[in-house]
């Protein structure tokens, strides 16, 4: 297994670290109602929650450009740097999301963002 498909591991459970931050230690999540929940909370529990679905929306982008890729016969080391930076951007996207340093968070968008359209043409 390649370094690059363990960091599409890594970016498919980033919304599930994400939502673990909102959720913690607050007791009055109601996992029937965890919609409800996250439209009433404020503050880093609800930037948290953007971010976990900033995180959804990332993923499949980044995993397919990871497999495009490997098909395309793109350097390997060039893939896993690419990888390891897009994860790289996208903690410290969650940091700054958490935070509430908006600009930094865009430019580590971006910085992601980057990482995908370079592994797309990596290989050509």
């Amino acid at each position: 297994m390649t370094i690059a498909f363990w960091c599409v591991l890594v970016a498919g459970l980033m919304p599930i670290i994400f939502a673990g931050i909102a959720k913690a230690g607050d007791k009055s999540f109601n996992n029937r109602r965890p919609r409800d929940w996250y439209e009433s909370v404020t503050g880093y529990r609800k930037r948290a929650w953007w971010a976990q679905q900033n995180s959804h929306e990332a993923f499949p982008l980044f995993a397919a450009a990871v497999l495009v890729a490997h098909l395309a016969g793109a350097a390997q080391n060039t893939i896993d740097a690419l990888a390891i930076a897009f994860i790289a951007f996208r903690i410290a996207y969650g940091i700054c999301y958490l935070a509430d340093i908006h600009l930094a968070r865009s430019l580590m968008w971006t910085g992601g963002m980057v990482c995908c359209i370079w592994l797309f043409v990596a290989g050509a």
